[in-house]
């Protein structure tokens, strides 16, 4: 049986002032997809996060759920610390990075000293207490993305990829006696693909 793609389009946020919402995530950088009302009953206002396929709503009329009562929606990046600097940068109340050494483990100050993908975070929220988390994953675990797809959104999530293939082809390079690998460009290429599609790593 064919399964057809359900992709999700939009998670509502519940707000008490519309206005103070959208200048709170516009100045985010987030992108400003519609802004519309009918009558005084009904606004909708859409915003999409740089890089993501699913966007936000927030208005009047569009949800019976108190403002505020919306948490734990996260926002995955390639790098947390450059993440929470950009938040902070852009005025916003964002906690320390934090990681977890495991699945309900206690949260430890700092980014995870191995880089372990899924495991570091930061958090914060908007004007009417909605929460969001920051997470860090640069490797997916096996069967969460298409494997046969390699997409990356923004300039700046490519760079983290060509850096942590650096960082490893480094390593490769120590392993074969230092010499310089000529076919570097297909290195890279097979690592950053395997670190997508959550496969086994080259070493």
């Amino acid at each position: 049986m064919t399964t057809i793609d359900m992709k999700l389009e939009a998670v509502v946020i519940p707000v008490s002032d519309v206005d103070r919402a959208k200048l709170f995530y516009g100045g985010l950088g987030w992108r400003l997809d519609a802004d519309f009302a009918v009558g005084h009953a009904f606004r909708i206002v859409q915003f999409t996060p740089p890089g993501s396929p699913c966007s936000i709503h927030f208005g009047t009329g569009i949800t019976s759920a108190a403002p505020g009562s919306a948490k734990v929606l996260y926002l995955i990046v390639s790098d947390i610390e450059a993440a929470r600097a950009e938040l902070v940068a852009r005025g916003v109340e964002a906690s320390e990075v934090y990681h977890r050494a495991g699945p309900g483990q206690p949260s430890l100050s700092g980014r995870h000293p191995e880089g372990r993908s899924y495991s570091s975070f930061a958090s914060f929220s908007d004007p009417d207490g909605n929460g969001w988390l920051l997470q860090e994953i640069t490797q997916r675990l096996p069967g969460r993305v298409d494997a046969h797809d390699t997409t990356f959104s923004s300039s700046p999530e490519l760079a983290a990829a060509l850096r942590r293939a650096a960082a490893a082809h480094g390593e490769h390079e120590k392993r074969t006696g230092g010499q310089r690998d000529e076919n570097w460009p297909d290195w890279y290429a097979e690592y950053m693909v395997a670190e997508q599609g959550g496969k086994p790593l080259p070493t």
